[in-house]
């Protein structure tokens, strides 16, 4: 008996020192929970950072700003936001941030329009009334992506209204076209559904606005004092991110049961709708998980020029950090 209970406090001790021994890692998101935000659920509940000897704790943002922010000043380790973004402060500040890797390998900027309207491409949008949220990074390419389709600003009659309003204002025809990221259009197509409408989506990415986009990013300072932390990190995440998009009806259900909120069967749709994003020619070419010199040029000459800034005002390869890739 005394054998055998010795035998028990010994395991417990054991797993109780597994536990303690856990690295804490602050994973920081850009914006609220949803389908294209499921890799980092997925990877608590499949085990995948536990695997890793990581206890992994999901902090809200409100916007890449936000996220960048709280990488910088150490309130998080590792996060998502947009490598443009990133691309910017570092030319303006110098922020000690660094992209790590990347997950959305196209932009997932848009327009979306009903199918009645008529709207077929991104040139038929001259004349036309197209609203947008105030603050949305999409607003600073637009120029781009309308240069790209030979038309410029005062082309469209451009709005600005609450995001939540974007998708109503467009059903009920007080816009003809909206700016959104394709990360909206399984909960578009379904508000458009309940209204007997159906939407058409014109990606950005397919008219000429081809670049790096929301990516993995870390603190300097973390992966200095923290690098083997950082690999098992990355390593776990990646197992995450091909498994959300493997298995995307798993990934709603992992998401919904750490984020209530947020509805399995939405969420399992706007990862359905987002494979494109992560998964593509680009990936088909450069492997899963790379920057390629090339390209992280390219992203930084569109940051550069969407922001007004120079494109001698940063060397982009300082923006990025290859080494944590395995």
């Amino acid at each position: 008996m005394k054998k055998a209970l010795r035998v028990s406090l010994l395991a417990s001790l054991i797993a109780s020192s597994s536990v303690m021994a856990a690295d804490k890692v602050t994973f920081q998101l850009d914006w609220l929970p949803g389908g294209d935000k499921a890799p980092v659920y997925v990877g608590i509940q499949q085990g995948f950072f536990a695997e890793e000897g990581l206890d992994v704790n999901i902090a809200s943002g409100r916007g890449s700003t936000d996220a960048l922010t709280k990488m910088a000043t150490g309130q998080s380790d590792i996060g998502s936001s947009d490598i443009s973004a990133l691309m910017a402060a570092k030319a303006q500040d110098n922020v000690p941030v660094v992209a790590v890797m990347p997950y959305f390998t196209q932009a997932p900027h848009a327009f979306f329009t009903l199918k009645s309207s008529g709207i077929r491409s991104i040139k038929d949008l001259k004349g036309k009334k197209v609203a947008t949220s105030p603050f949305t990074s999409s607003n600073a390419f637009l120029p781009l992506v309308l240069k790209e389709n030979n038309l410029t600003e005062p082309d469209i009659k451009l709005v600005k209204s609450d995001p939540g309003a974007l998708a109503p204002m467009m059903i009920t025809g007080n816009t003809d076209a909206i700016i959104a990221w394709v990360t909206n259009t399984a909960l578009f197509t379904a508000q458009a559904k309940e209204a007997g409408k159906e939407i058409v989506e014109m990606p950005w990415s397919d008219s000429g606005l081809s670049l790096y986009s929301s990516s993995l990013l870390a603190s300097e300072r973390f992966l200095e004092e923290r690098p083997e932390v950082a690999k098992r990190f990355i390593s776990a995440f990646s197992k995450a991110v091909k498994f959300t998009y493997d298995y995307p009806d798993k990934a709603g259900e992992d998401l919904h049961k750490m984020v209530p909120e947020v509805d399995a069967s939405i969420a399992s749709a706007q990862i359905k709708s987002i494979t494109g994003l992560v998964f593509n020619d680009v990936t088909d070419k450069d492997g899963f998980g790379h920057f390629t010199t090339q390209r992280i040029q390219q992203t930084w000459d569109y940051a550069a020029e969407a922001n007004g800034l120079s494109k001698d005002a940063l060397d982009p390869e300082t923006a990025v950090n290859r080494h944590f890739i395995q």
